[in-house]
């Protein structure tokens, strides 16, 4: 571990913190770390759980990479097959058992404090591997005058009603995460998950079972994509996965892809670029005969994101055109699911314009870059700003554009963007949002801390962001 942290740069004191801080938001109130305690495990002492998965999550943060417990020297508890790994059986009634397990282990250890504790990240083969076992046929051996037979015979309790209730209380779910953040109303979808695959253990008529795995899958991914956003990767993780093995049972394979895309955003943030283009490219050749053009615009804006941070500038390009090209085909015909009516032409902007964002950065702060990305951002700000669903990406897409005047050296426009997602960041449960508004107003502290306008950004995040001012130098 002494090697990590002395290349992190953190002193003692930083790290306690950011470890007290981390626990707090998994529900872990019990640890209180010091400088003294970092020292001994500095000496070598075995820190007790949750905190190796703490300190591997900060380092992997900090260095744009998966940090394993082991790689930093710790030991990692003991955990089953079916709570740990991404390797599960691609089979309905395990399914259903890994869901139910999971999602009912998610909502005990909340409650108890250790919530996202008993998890490591997976990535390279280990995760590709099993993820390209999506693409392969399940066993069908289904008899069609059998199966009608027994779907006769199978009467379910949930009338046609409360089926389209389930589906449509997912989409209210949806736009509340939307609205509020990941950190409001994840548990509501957890236990609603945990409710759907109960009905799911029960007999059910084969086109019943079939809406109820699709529905599971959205829940799933739901739980994935709010958990991702209060910064729980481990558990987000999982539930990607175990949403990827619904959506198969569902026989839908344009939100597979859609899944794909989540987790290929993880590892994008995660300082996986190869791993994301891996998932994306498995997501666009699984569904690429049945997904609509706004489904294939938005793995083409992911496409290109994963493209950005390996420095392929040609294939960025390539990629954000055929993006624009699939959007400037959609049509209201196309009868597209709710899962995918987030991505508007403000989304599609706001793809294109951070993957130009991430282009520059890894081009060591390119203008070229930057000056491709400021239309399209500026463009996604406009359109945000009108919409009063998608609050989270309104402020995300105002960090970018502060981070744009920064790749142009501009820190006074960088100021108003910053204060504007602040205001936001109040509203809104996203420690996504968060970290990226005290990343970014330290990077510009640290370019240009002479600029007036910059310092006072030090007041703005004291009084939107009381945590960041101990966290400021340190995410």
């Amino acid at each position: 571990m002494n090697s990590w942290f002395l290349r992190s740069g953190w002193s003692k004191g930083e790290l306690a913190r950011q470890v007290n801080r981390r626990a707090r938001q998994l529900g872990a109130h019990h640890i209180s770390t010091d400088t003294s305690r970092v020292r001994r495990w500095l000496d070598g002492e075995q820190p007790r759980e949750p905190i190796p998965k703490i300190l591997s999550e900060l380092f992997s943060e900090r260095f744009g990479c998966v940090v394993g417990v082991e790689d930093i020297g710790l030991r990692v508890a003991h955990q089953s097959p079916s709570v740990g790994g991404v390797d599960l059986p691609w089979a309905a009634p395990q399914t259903v058992e890994l869901l139910s397990e999971f999602s009912r282990s998610d909502l005990m250890l909340a409650r108890r404090g250790f919530l996202g504790t008993s998890l490591a990240l997976t990535a390279g083969p280990a995760l590709i591997e099993p993820m390209q076992r999506w693409l392969v046929p399940g066993p069908t051996g289904r008899d069609g005058a059998r199966s009608a037979e027994r779907d006769r015979s199978r009467r379910s309790r949930l009338s046609e009603p409360e089926l389209e209730l389930l589906e449509s209380t997912t989409a209210m779910f949806r736009q509340w995460d939307a609205q509020c953040g990941g950190g409001l109303r994840r548990k509501a979808v957890v236990g609603q998950l945990h409710e759907v695959t109960d009905l799911l253990q029960e007999p059910q008529p084969d086109e019943t079972t079939r809406r109820l795995f699709h529905v599971a899958a959205e829940l799933a991914e739901l739980a994935g994509w709010m958990s991702y956003d209060i910064g729980l990767h481990p558990t987000a993780q999982k539930y990607f996965v175990l949403a990827l093995h619904a959506a198969k049972e569902a026989g839908n394979r344009p939100l597979g892809s859609f899944v794909l895309s989540m987790m290929s955003r993880q590892m994008i943030h995660l300082g996986r670029p190869d791993d994301a283009l891996e998932l994306i490219h498995l997501g666009q050749y699984g569904s690429r005969e049945t997904a609509t053009p706004r489904t294939q615009a938005m793995l083409h804006a992911m496409e290109a994101r994963a493209y950005a941070n390996m420095g392929q500038p040609a294939k960025v390009k390539r990629a954000v055109a055929m993006a624009e090209d699939c959007f400037a085909d959609c049509s209201k015909s196309d009868r597209d699911p709710d899962w995918i009516r987030f991505f508007s032409e403000a989304e599609l902007n706001a793809e294109n314009a951070h993957s130009f964002r991430d282009l520059a950065y890894v081009a060591g702060c390119s203008p070229t870059y930057a000056q491709l990305a400021r239309p399209k951002m500026e463009r996604a700000v406009e359109l945000f700003s009108q919409d009063d669903e998608h609050q989270r990406s309104y402020a995300l897409n105002l960090i970018g554009m502060a981070t744009v005047h920064l790749l142009q050296r501009e820190p006074e426009a960088c100021a108003e963007p910053v204060k504007k997602a602040l205001r936001i960041a109040k509203q809104v449960r996203s420690e996504r949002v968060n970290n990226r508004l005290r990343k970014t107003v330290d990077n510009a502290l640290r370019d240009f801390g002479d600029v007036a306008e910059v310092v006072d950004l030090t007041d703005h995040l004291a009084v939107h962001l009381p945590e960041s001012l101990e966290a400021a130098h340190a995410v």
